[in-house]
């Protein structure tokens, strides 16, 4: 994903069905003939690769759900369609303040996100495993929820955020309550590549 705040960064996610295929996965790719090729060219593209996140789903349903449809030829330009927002929230480091924040999430702030128009399409805490494929650092000790919703356009994000932000019981209860739990939260609008599978 292109981040559109920042056209300096670019925004990536990969999935694994289990810390002992991420680390296969991993040492084959990084370790094969494809990347071993382009790892100086690629390299020097790249000033900071480190603020990586190693996350779960908070439930099996909160993953997501990706069609089965064919990805764009590698060659491919044109941008994948609408817009994915990752919203990130640092949550206090317990396991019981974890477990509240999920069930706040889950009961009282996902149906009104859903009802301004911000479908909830996957979830997210930290994995509590260490990092088995050490080459690739991540950010350690975080306590964090990330959560990701998708939308046509620019436009209807926007029409979302007004529509949130007009609900009374989010405004003067539901915000305030969230303030008080979360430290200001960081919003990615990323802008799906051709080749995303994830788009909206």
């Amino acid at each position: 994903f292109r981040n559109l705040d920042d056209p300096n960064k670019f925004v990536w996610l990969r999935g694994f069905s289990s810390m002992e295929a991420r680390a296969r996965g991993l040492a084959e790719f990084y370790g094969g003939p494809e990347w071993k090729s382009r790892r100086n060219a690629a390299n020097e593209t790249i000033i900071d690769n480190d603020n990586v996140l190693l996350l779960r789903p908070v439930h099996p349903a909160s993953a997501f759900v990706l069609t089965d449809e064919l990805r764009a030829a590698m060659n491919a330009r044109r941008p994948g369609p609408g817009l994915v927002i990752a919203t990130v929230y640092h949550i206090d480091p317990t396991d019981a303040k974890e477990r509240d924040f999920i069930e706040f999430f889950e009961q009282t702030m996902t149906p009104l996100l859903v009802a301004a128009g911000a479908p909830v399409i996957a979830s997210f805490v930290p994995e509590r495993s260490a990092n088995n494929f050490p080459g690739l650092p991540v950010r350690e000790g975080e306590h964090v929820f990330v959560w990701f919703s998708r939308f046509a356009s620019a436009a209807a994000y926007e029409r979302f955020q007004r529509s949130l932000g007009n609900t009374p019981l989010w405004r003067d209860s539901v915000a305030v309550e969230l303030s008080s739990k979360v430290r200001e939260p960081a919003t990615l609008r990323l802008a799906p590549t051709a080749r995303s599978r994830l788009h909206g």
